[in-house]
């Protein structure tokens, strides 16, 4: 138990936990810290352990003294004692190794001690913040699978109303049914009609341009007989002009002329009564192509209609095949949730162990921290200490300065009064100077006198 793999909680925060996730009713108020420091209390360690089984087995605390009733067993009053204490010591060897707790004993229950009782109630207070975020997860995902299946069934009730829609699109009624048959027999003599009159059209359009090419041809023969006619005329005019004939020849010629132009005359009243009816046959053939157009237009609106129907049809395959898909994705989906919840698991029980050793790491840290804050403090306090001192100095160098101006104060008045005892004393001696050298000068004016006498 050195090397645990779960942080040993401190006994406040275990009773705090135990209060308000495990005990119920008068058990939470009266189970304090006293039961388990410094000494812990074996009625209310079992009393933890009987609820705890009770919170994750069901197994009710009563259960637990219940004597089996069997034949071999005499005096089963004298075991009603111990069976209590046996039952939650097998259920709790049973239970504490998921909570990496493999040496649990009778003295935990009997005679517990206090280390031992925190570890033990620190891991199953791990297991149980452990189950609690596992029952978060599951609840989630439950959550989200009852979402998926209201989308599945909402998809499907769709997909049913799109079968529907399409097999009501797709299927002709049985009132419109003698319509629809009136209608593929419209179309199919529509269809032969126009094939028909598609020949027809085709022949008098061949019969036109031969008409065409002839009357072409005709009119290049009534152009040529006008050149001819105009040839002759000049002709006739330059004979007439050259050459008196008898008059029995020009009657003749005169004759000829005449029948000539008779037969052009004929020749061009002939070709504009086949004008006339040449023009007749394309206003008929005008007529014959604006029905076929009607024809034609009501014929696009059935190939319309047709194309709709296959439209509908091909979204209706594609509605399956998106049906189809979305089965297979949802299979797949389902196989993936599995293999995630088996990943989320693996990833779990990392992350708990990870968590558990940053908490440990955390816990170093935090001692480190209050180690270093507690120097930190130390040193705030020295330099504290040392404010206080240098503010001390700085008052006294402040006073020191405050003398020293005083001081300087006084030394300047001094200087100033020896100042003026000097000039005083100076212009003194000055005239004591003065008046010795006339001294001087009279001593040395009596001497020369002197002298002079002697």
């Amino acid at each position: 138990m050195s090397e645990n793999t779960f942080p040993v909680y401190t006994a406040d925060a275990i009773v705090n936990f135990y209060r308000t996730e495990v005990l119920i009713g008068q058990e939470a108020k009266h189970f304090t810290k006293s039961d388990l420091t410094p000494a812990p209390k074996p009625e209310a360690v079992q009393t933890l352990y009987m609820r705890v089984l009770h919170l994750l087995y069901r197994f009710r605390p009563e259960c637990h003294s219940m004597v089996p009733l069997l034949e071999n067993i005499q005096y089963p009053v004298y075991h009603e004692g111990a069976t209590a204490i046996m039952s939650v010591y097998m259920r709790m060897r049973q239970f504490l190794p998921m909570c990496l707790v493999y040496d649990f004993s009778l003295n935990d229950l009997l005679a517990p001690k206090k280390q031992r009782t925190l570890t033990v109630l620190s891991a199953i207070m791990n297991f149980l913040h452990f189950r609690k975020q596992r029952m978060d997860m599951i609840l989630e995902k439950q959550a989200k699978f009852r979402a998926d299946m209201d989308r599945l069934q909402a998809y499907n009730k769709g997909n049913l109303e799109a079968e529907k829609k399409i097999e009501i699109l797709t299927t002709i009624p049985p009132e419109q049914q003698a319509e629809a048959d009136e209608l593929v027999a419209a179309l199919s003599e529509l269809q032969t009609t126009t094939v028909h009159e598609y020949q027809e059209v085709n022949a008098k359009n061949d019969c036109i341009a031969e008409w065409k090419t002839k009357i072409a041809e005709k009119s290049q023969k009534l152009a040529q007989m006008k050149v001819d006619i105009s040839n002759l005329k000049e002709d006739v005019t330059k004979l007439k002009s050259q050459i008196v004939e008898s008059p029995e020849e020009l009657k003749s010629q005169m004759e000829k002329m005449r029948e000539n132009v008779k037969n052009i005359k004929n020749s061009i009243t002939e070709t504009d009564e086949r004008v006339v009816e040449l023009q007749n046959m394309v206003q008929s053939v005008t007529h014959t192509e604006a029905e076929i157009q009607q024809m034609f237009s009501l014929l696009q609106d059935l190939e319309s209609s047709m194309n709709n129907s296959k439209q509908r049809q091909e979204t209706y395959q594609e509605l399956t095949a998106q049906y189809e898909k979305k089965q297979k994705e949802l299979k797949n989906l389902c196989m993936e949730e599995g293999q995630v919840k088996r990943a989320q698991g693996m990833k779990l029980d990392k992350e708990s162990k990870q968590s558990i050793r940053r908490q440990m790491k955390r816990e170093m840290k935090e001692q480190h921290v209050q180690d270093v804050l507690g120097q930190c403090n130390q040193i705030h306090q020295k330099r504290e200490e040392m404010a206080d001192k240098i503010q001390e100095i700085s008052r006294e160098t402040q006073q020191l300065k405050a003398k020293i101006q005083s001081l300087r104060d006084i030394c300047s008045k001094e200087t100033e009064k020896a100042q003026a005892l000097y000039d005083t004393l100076s212009a003194s001696m000055d005239d004591l100077h003065r008046r010795i050298e006339m001294h001087i000068v009279d001593l040395k004016q009596d001497t020369v006198k002197m002298s002079a006498n002697f």
